[in-house]
């Protein structure tokens, strides 16, 4: 795990030198265990390092073959490096280091750019083949690593984040409008955009060949599912049992580190699944970590500890209090590199400096469950809101929503009426391929009410989802409308938003890596296949993982109801006089982005009687965040630093 940065192209060398040490530095958070730096006449590679897998200065990048003309930077682990490498001896390649770097690039050398489809791991990586004068550039399968590039002045530059490339003379940042209206409806931009102007992201699953000036993007993998009816029919119990020896070995080959490992501890069935397979994998020697809450509808710790003693692992509790949020937001936005709408990338912001503080690098999490397994409370609410059109005026089918949203005391008090319009009931038809995002997209999307005219204007006849929905694969018509949300979830939601602001930001602000046993690539395909009552059998959620996590977990574990992990939004930022500075017309009037009346009168209500509905905490902290983003965004390199 690590930040890596470079160039395609001519630059002086003393010129590359001292531009990649720049690079690295404003990357040096991602690995703080050391800097390694290359240049060639046409290419420079950085790297800083963050030991987890051969600890010695053996594993150092950018590494070399053995004779100079291929090397690479690599960001993340290669779970199966110990079968590849047997693979790779038996085909007469031979090894001087321990690392899963050198399997990276040995794998390379035996299967050129078709390697990425024998790596089972999270990884971002560069290539350079000095032989073929070719920049060979690829991201995962399902997006947990980053990687960002742009083209400059005929160079072409890469890195594991953007404020990296920000430090080339002349690559200035700005936030790209579009980018904004697609986190304000779809709460991510769509690969490969990101939140600045220029500045791309390589989408999940997709490689890059640079070569002469220019840029191949191709896809090595895809999600798909099978057409509706198809699909894997064997019995719940025979599925089970597959799952759970495919979970096992996930998590087994996660584990592979030469440093201790932790378990994220949130106390809902996915953490927990994954707690207990690791503390049966390791035993005696797991340590868990989960975030507190002083306010109880946000809180769960009383199933951490509960889950915690039932495995007899040590549990580290972190207390996230009232005015935490505010005080880290700032940071969060750095690292987050975009906007978001809801504040509970902070909380995982301040678990992670905690679980550093405890000496450990390396944590697994249950990340990615609610989106194989069909977890979601969006994906019930589907099928309901199906269900209830069939007979639109039925006052007895609305009640169902009530069973999914028991943590929501307000909706229990609601009229059918209410519950049908609320969760618009027959405005959708059931044939749009957004059917199931629909509601969460209009609810978001109001937030876009707060534009300012000239971001209005400059959008005018964009459509965010509209774009999504062109984007989707030939077949999606064909899948079940379970596998359709899913996709739609897991494909763009997931690596756009989960893995990014949530996920790897977070960790890596504080040089952690986090692991993710449910994302292995097998585990996903198999999901896949499984037939939709499988997942969401009735409207009970991720139906066959807690079939096959019978006996692992506590009867008040396995069988708690969906509690999703939310954060206090608005309502953080009571106390915070940066937020009063930074939504004060003058501040917005100088940012141009929104709307300085519409956002005040927003401002006085948070402040005055709060906030309460979605909309309203959605557009509160998305314009925050904007706000610091635009405030924090790095100067301009100058030219010939």
């Amino acid at each position: 795990m690590c930040g890596i940065a470079g160039y395609h192209g001519h630059l002086p060398a003393g010129e590359a030198q001292a531009l990649l040490q720049r690079m690295c530095a404003a990357i040096a958070h991602r690995g703080p265990d050391g800097q390694g730096i290359h240049v060639e006449s046409e290419a420079g590679l950085g790297h800083r390092r963050l030991a987890i897998i051969d600890l010695s200065e053996d594993g150092a990048q950018p590494m070399a073959n053995d004779d100079g003309t291929v090397r690479v930077t690599y960001n993340g682990e290669i779970f199966n490096h110990v079968e590849l490498r047997s693979m790779l001896e038996v085909r007469g390649r031979r090894f001087r280091t321990s690392s899963d770097t050198e399997v990276l690039l040995r794998l390379y050398e035996e299967f050129g750019a078709e390697c990425v489809s024998h790596i089972n791991g999270d990884f971002a990586f560069a290539i350079w083949d000095g032989a073929r004068r070719r920049l060979f550039l690829a991201r995962d399968r399902m997006g947990v690593r980053p990687l960002f590039h742009t083209m400059h002045e005929g160079r072409f530059y890469f890195a594991s984040e953007a404020k990296a490339l920000f430090a080339v003379p002349g690559i200035a940042p700005e936030i790209d409008p579009v980018a904004l209206d697609q986190i304000f409806t779809l709460w991510a931009p769509i690969a490969p955009r990101t939140a600045f102007k220029g500045i791309s992201e390589l989408p999940p699953a997709h490689l890059m060949i640079v070569e002469e000036g220019r840029a191949e993007l191709r896809p090595y993998w895809a999600l798909s599912f099978p057409d509706a009816g198809d699909g894997d029919n064997r019995s719940h119990a025979a599925l089970a049992e597959e799952l759970r020896t495919l979970l096992e070995d996930a998590t087994r080959i996660r584990l592979r580190a030469d440093v201790e490992v932790g378990s994220l501890l949130s106390g809902g069935l996915d953490s927990s699944v994954i707690t207990a397979l690791a503390a049966r994998l390791a035993p005696g020697r797991l340590r868990s970590f989960g975030v507190t809450f002083d306010d109880p509808e946000f809180d769960e710790s009383a199933w951490q500890q509960t889950m915690a003693q039932a495995l007899g692992v040590t549990h580290h509790a972190v207390a996230c209090r009232a005015g935490d949020i505010a005080g880290m937001f700032p940071a969060v936005i750095r690292h987050c590199e975009r906007s978001v709408l809801r504040t509970a990338p902070a909380p995982l912001y301040r678990l992670a400096r905690s679980v550093r503080e405890q000496s450990v690098k390396v944590v697994l999490s249950g990340e990615g469950a609610d989106e194989i397994f069909a977890g979601y409370d969006i994906f019930r609410e589907a099928r309901i809101r199906r269900f209830c059109g069939r007979q639109p005026e039925s006052r007895t089918r609305p009640h169902l929503f009530r069973r999914i949203y028991p943590y929501l005391p307000s909706l229990q008090q609601q009229s059918p009426e209410y519950l049908a319009a609320f969760f618009g009931v027959g405005v959708d038809s059931p044939e749009d391929p957004l059917f199931s995002h629909r509601p969460r997209f209009r609810t978001t999307a109001g937030a876009r009410m707060f534009f300012s005219p000239e971001l209005r204007s400059t959008l005018a006849g964009y459509d965010a989802a509209g774009e999504l929905a062109s984007l989707l694969p030939d077949d999606f018509r064909r899948w079940h409308p379970l596998h359709q949300a899913q996709y739609l979830e897991t494909r763009f939601l997931l690596p756009g938003y989960i893995l990014s602001s949530q996920g790897d930001r977070m960790t890596m602000a504080h040089g952690v890596e986090g692991r993710f046993p449910f994302l292995d690539h097998r585990m996903v395909e198999f999901a896949s296949r499984l037939p939709p009552e499988a997942k969401l059998n009735g409207l009970r959620e991720k139906h066959i993982l807690r079939e096959a996590a019978a006996g692992l977990l506590p009867p008040t574990i396995a069988n708690r109801p969906k509690q999703p992990y939310r954060a206090p939004d608005s309502a953080s930022f009571r106390e915070a006089n940066y937020a009063v500075d930074l939504l004060s017309p003058v501040a917005i009037s100088a940012t141009g982005l929104f709307n300085p009346a519409t956002t005040a009168k927003l401002l006085e209500k948070s402040r005055r009687s709060g906030l309460s509905g979605f909309r309203d905490n959605a557009a509160f902290v998305g314009i925050l965040s904007t706000q610091l983003l635009s405030k924090d965004l790095p100067k301009p390199a100058p030219s010939g630093a």
